[in-house]
């Protein structure tokens, strides 16, 4: 989404454009191979897990970072093995008490802070990149209901920068100017027309209606996601969290949106009733 009149904003490069492509060609080429895809997760949970530790760092109180790392894997190989619903209680606990402990060893001001961030990383990051592995798993349709998943999010970023470039002219929020409520309703509006339009397509079992819910839906919690990073990085006082993607910033700032619009997609699907509840 783009700046409204009078506002700098970031220009839609064909480098830019050329990356997210590729990008996204291997993301859903890993999503046919179950492990390829759970350690692709992996591997964007530890990345963006050391960019958000970076911004705590810049904020004046790092994570326990060994305890929010350890968090982090936990949950997705737990996930990936389909033991989180039994161990999950453990692994936080652990989490918890080993924050705690391994805290103590660092300076004494901030160490409330230090122990609670180090929580809140590992739930932000490690816990709600699992709903994808879980959308994974789900038997028959699991790889189509990701690749669905994938696509609704990545058409809410794209969407909504190219209609805030083209018709952006009113502020979504103060946390991200840049961001426009023509952006946002341009691409929740392109995003339900898809999903409905992709429910004729047969392997995904989903009616019209259960197709426009689910759209809606992920793509309102994808954009919630994209602004809480957003919220985080104006409060550490930096424009991108990295600079590992050409264009595109850190890893957590390209996947800022996934988080929240994984986990209600998920969410949605049980809301349905198209998933049981375990």
């Amino acid at each position: 989404m783009s700046a409204p009149a009078g506002v700098a904003s970031n220009p839609i490069t064909m480098r830019r454009v050329v990356f997210g492509v590729a990008l996204a060609v291997v993301g859903l080429a890993c999503v046919v191979v179950p492990w390829a895809f759970y350690l692709l997760i992996l591997a964007i949970g530890l990345v963006s897990l050391y960019e958000l530790n970076a911004l705590c760092v810049i904020k004046g109180q790092p994570l326990v970072y060994p305890v929010a790392m350890l968090g982090v894997a936990g949950y997705i190989v737990l996930a990936a093995f389909d033991l989180l619903h039994r161990w999950e209680g453990v692994l936080l606990a652990g989490i918890v008490i080993a924050a705690f402990w391994i805290g103590m060893y660092g300076e004494q001001q901030g160490y409330f802070a230090r122990t609670a961030y180090t929580l809140l990383a590992v739930l932000y990051i490690g816990k709600l990149l699992t709903y994808f592995v879980f959308i994974r798993q789900v038997p028959g349709v699991g790889a189509w209901w990701t690749v669905f998943a994938i696509v609704l999010i990545a058409l809410t970023d794209t969407f909504g920068m190219v209609v805030g470039t083209l018709l952006g002219r009113h502020p979504l929020t103060k946390i991200s100017p840049k961001k426009t409520v023509e952006g946002s309703m341009g691409s929740l509006v392109i995003v339900v027309v898809f999903a409905i339009a992709a429910t004729t397509f047969p392997p995904l079992h989903f009616t019209w209606w259960q197709g426009a819910i689910l759209g809606a839906f992920t793509c309102v919690a994808a954009q919630a996601g994209d602004i809480v990073e957003s919220a985080l990085k104006r409060d550490a006082g930096v424009k991108d969290t990295g600079t590992v993607m050409q264009g595109h910033g850190g890893v957590l700032d390209r996947f800022d949106s996934y988080l929240f619009g994984g986990m209600t997609y998920f969410a949605t699907l049980h809301l349905l009733g198209i998933v049981a509840v375990q």
